[in-house]
């Protein structure tokens, strides 16, 4: 196989993203790319993929590892994915410190102890929708896919209901790819500016919430605690990755199975568990395509003989790996949530795996049994061809998900 001399420029519009990680898994273990001016390389290989998620020899922190940190920040549209301070993009002791304080909001009791708000929640959405006329179109997206998640974070989180509208505008310009840098830069000071805000208002008024915790652990342990930039930053990332992902997910799961209505019969009638569809629908379409960025801490000879070298970055394709047919056959373009092995990685791998992904779960599966269950003639308003991608090479969603609920009457 010729290797590529050129980077493959990836389409900050997610327009053809199908057509465009075949081309990524195409070029073997890694290939180089350029995403917004940035070059990385791209590894779409899922062996080697999962390999370089658990080395050592790759490090999340941009400041010390990546020699363009400086310019590439100043100038680069995505330069909050790696200049934030938190877990994201910490290495070693540090990555083990930020995600000890932030594990417990996932715990086993708290994501138990979410479910019956889960289930609250998604039923009020659905009697809200439950009022839509027969035969008339509403966006799920907008209506379902959203509230559902930002609700489920803003409890967790003590985000008051006045500011989840303005998280929800800056979290979705964090993802958005075809901003230029300076409305990155615009987006990047009106997110700080709410972060601030609700920092503001736990400090004044705390709660029994998430926010309210790391405010104390900040104020009261100066050692060992976060530093103020962390405390916003972890902020940050909880609210974004805790609604943002999860929406895409929610999107996609009802695109899958409104265009696979022999499988969304199987769910129905109870012959196979809707996990399996939420599975399925994470492994062919994850809610993340591609994930900046890592870098190599030293040089790392590849397979097939390329080398990645010393402070170089690297791009996660987690949406081309879980399509591998070295790991799924040739069905791996297929949804099918029949397949006996439906592993993938859409909440990562190794020490940066999303904690998050059992709320994550319990969230997706909720919405699609509850809402299935009350709108049996559920149908899409258009073709699932001509639903239209989010604009963005990161998050892996629609513009819109146009539905009817019931036919028109008679």
């Amino acid at each position: 196989m010729a290797l590529s001399t050129e980077p493959i420029i990836l389409d900050p519009t997610g327009a053809r993203a199908h057509e465009e990680h075949r081309r990524l898994r195409e070029h073997g273990s890694a290939v180089r790319v350029d995403i917004l001016g940035v070059r990385a390389w791209s590894v779409a290989d899922p062996a080697l993929l999962k390999e370089l998620l658990t080395s050592p020899s790759v490090s999340k922190d941009a400041r010390t590892h990546w020699p363009e940190f400086g310019e590439s920040v100043a100038r680069w549209p995505l330069a909050l994915w790696v200049a934030v301070e938190n877990m994201f993009t910490a290495y070693g002791s540090d990555h083990r410190r930020l995600r000890r304080m932030v594990a417990p909001a996932f715990s086993a009791r708290r994501i138990a102890a979410l479910r019956e708000n889960i289930d609250t929640v998604v039923t009020g959405i659905l009697d809200h929708l439950d009022t839509v006329a027969p035969g008339e179109s509403v966006d799920l997206r907008e209506h379902l896919a959203y509230p559902l998640p930002i609700a489920v974070i803003s409890r967790l989180m003590g985000v008051p209901d006045t500011q989840q509208d303005a998280f929800r505008q800056v979290v979705d310009g964090v993802f958005d790819t075809t901003l230029t840098a300076a409305e990155s830069e615009a987006n990047t000071k009106a997110l700080y500016q709410a972060l601030q805000q609700l920092i503001d208002t736990k400090r004044t008024a705390p709660g029994d919430d998430m926010t309210s915790l790391l405010i104390t652990s900040r104020d009261e342990d100066e050692e060992g605690g976060l530093s103020e930039d962390e405390l916003r930053d972890t902020l940050l990332l909880m609210i974004s990755a805790g609604y943002e992902t999860t929406v895409n997910v929610i999107d996609q799961a009802i695109t899958q199975l409104l265009a696979h209505p022999d499988q969304l019969a199987l769910l129905r009638s109870g012959q196979i568990d809707w996990n399996e569809a939420v599975e399925e629908t994470l492994r062919l379409e994850p809610a993340v395509r591609h994930l900046p960025l890592r870098f190599a801490v030293g040089d790392i000879t590849l397979p097939d003989g390329q080398t990645i070298a010393r402070g170089e970055a690297i791009l996660a394709s987690y949406a081309a790996a879980n399509r591998h047919p070295d790991w799924h056959g040739e069905s791996a373009d297929a949804f099918d949530i029949t397949r006996t092995v439906k592993e993938h990685l859409a909440f990562g791998h190794g020490v940066h795996f999303c904690l998050g992904a059992p709320l994550a779960r319990l969230e997706v599966a909720t919405a699609l049994r509850l809402l299935f269950d009350r709108f049996p003639q559920l149908e899409l308003a258009v073709p699932a061809d001509q639903l239209l991608p989010l604009g963005s090479l990161i998050s892996n969603g629609h513009q819109s998900l146009p539905v009817r609920l019931r036919p028109a009457a008679g």
